[in-house]
């Protein structure tokens, strides 16, 4: 009787080194540093920066609390607007987290939305050691004319940023599917932009590990 030879085991997937390193980064004890609403009171560069952007109640706190591990670490508000300033927080020496002020918002007066507006100009320009700007985008209603014009300004600064869909676990995943799929699209061409996009959920943790390890290799790659 002819012995029938085993079949190969499948190979198994290489895992991403960063996703430990994201994990670690991410592990330890953040801290506020300062808010500063001009950039005449910029805290000093040290480090890489990695900055959050995005319209009002897109989830930029939540996602903050949910990257770094805390439950208020970032103030979560339902009042548009109310990030006013560009908040940094730190856990190791070689990264700054920075939240940047939320855009998009219809019920604050024109004079403070474009005292923002120039805030965010001033600091995209100047800041040398910012590395990459994650804009986020509500994965239940997709880019948005107000998010292209952020998009507009980052290619001009010539400051690389990559898009971050939260609240993914509130869209069905054909949707969902659909959503990466056009806002791949629509940055294709855009020369800032990098071309992953990273669907996350603050409250589920979906993607959060994978976020994680995007910016850990930043800073590797920064180092």
């Amino acid at each position: 009787m002819t012995e029938t030879p085993e079949a190969a085991a499948p190979a198994e997937e290489p895992v991403d080194p960063f996703l430990e390193k994201g994990r670690l980064l991410f592990a330890g004890e953040w801290k506020f540093v300062t808010a500063a609403p001009t950039v005449d009171v910029l805290p000093p560069m040290q480090g890489v920066e990695i900055a959050l952007v995005g319209r009002s109640n897109v989830g930029k706190s939540s996602l903050v609390n949910a990257l770094t591990g805390r439950t208020a670490l970032a103030r979560t508000s339902v009042t548009p607007g109310r990030t006013q300033e560009l908040i940094f927080f730190r856990c190791v020496p070689e990264m700054m987290l920075v939240d940047m002020p939320g855009y998009g918002f219809a019920k604050a007066p024109k004079d403070k939305v474009d005292a923002w507006v120039a805030t965010i100009r001033a600091y995209l320009r100047g800041r040398v050691n910012l590395a990459r700007v994650f804009v986020l985008i509500d994965a239940r209603h997709g880019m948005k004319p107000v998010d292209a014009e952020i998009l507009d300004l980052l290619d001009k600064a010539a400051v690389s940023y990559a898009i971050v869909l939260t609240k993914s676990d509130q869209v069905k995943r054909t949707d969902l599917e659909a959503v990466i799929a056009d806002t791949k699209d629509k940055i294709r061409r855009r020369p800032a932009a990098f071309p992953e996009v990273f669907p996350t959920s603050s409250h589920g943790g979906k993607g959060l590990a994978e976020l994680r390890a995007a910016i850990a290799r930043i800073i590797d790659e920064r180092s």
